[in-house]
């Protein structure tokens, strides 16, 4: 690799190392997506469906990443403005089904919740070693890391869920950390947002 996959924020993503690391992200995602929806149904919870709809998205936008290493500057940030796109769009419907389900108020399975929660934050810790070294790069490397961070942090939050549920018998800690978890998606996109800004105007002063 070299020092430009630490420190610098124009580092495309356009080496063997980063497309091979991708290839095992998205492997990674796409069985937690399965994985986790079947569980979420399972327990009834809406913290882990919207932890799984995360996996899906992650799957999808880590595919796009991939396709567009190598690409104009153009393209790399056409690609960066979809996945913002993407997760604010994710954000706003898990707010939505979270406020669907405060009406409906089904206390979740906690373990369930507990057991798979804990098995998405190691997959995603996995994912966020694997990416560790890529973590600085244009708005498209860039958002590819903070979608893994987030996802952990996430699953700590669905961990922590679980033993709310567990503890209170209530069904509010699991919508609670949905509602947290939807807020991560839309800041994530604000974040991915400014920095195509940034390098649009970097360019244009180039």
């Amino acid at each position: 690799m070299g020092s430009c996959c630490n420190n610098d924020q124009n580092f495309d993503g356009a080496s063997r190392e980063y497309k091979r690391a991708l290839l095992w992200v998205i492997g990674i995602n796409a069985f937690m997506f399965f994985l986790e929806m079947g569980a979420s149904l399972q327990a009834h919870s809406q913290a882990l469906q919207a932890d799984a709809l995360d996996f899906l998205g992650d799957t999808a936008t880590y595919s796009l990443s991939l396709l567009v290493i190598g690409r104009s500057l153009t393209v790399r940030n056409r690609a960066a403005l979809f996945k913002a796109i993407s997760l604010l769009l994710m954000g706003l419907a898990v707010m939505g089904m979270t406020l669907y389900r405060v009406v409906l108020l089904k206390t979740p399975e906690a373990a369930t919740m507990g057991i798979v929660g804990f098995i998405a934050f190691a997959a995603n810790m996995l994912s966020v070693l694997i990416l560790l070294r890529f973590r600085n790069g244009d708005a498209n490397v860039r958002s590819v890391w903070l979608c893994s961070r987030n996802d952990a942090i996430g699953n700590l939050a669905v961990m922590l869920a679980a033993a709310g549920v567990w503890q209170a018998g209530s069904a509010w800690p699991d919508l609670i950390v949905a509602s947290i978890m939807a807020s991560l998606f839309i800041w994530s996109s604000v974040q991915i947002l400014r920095q195509i800004r940034q390098s649009r105007e970097d360019h244009c002063s180039a």
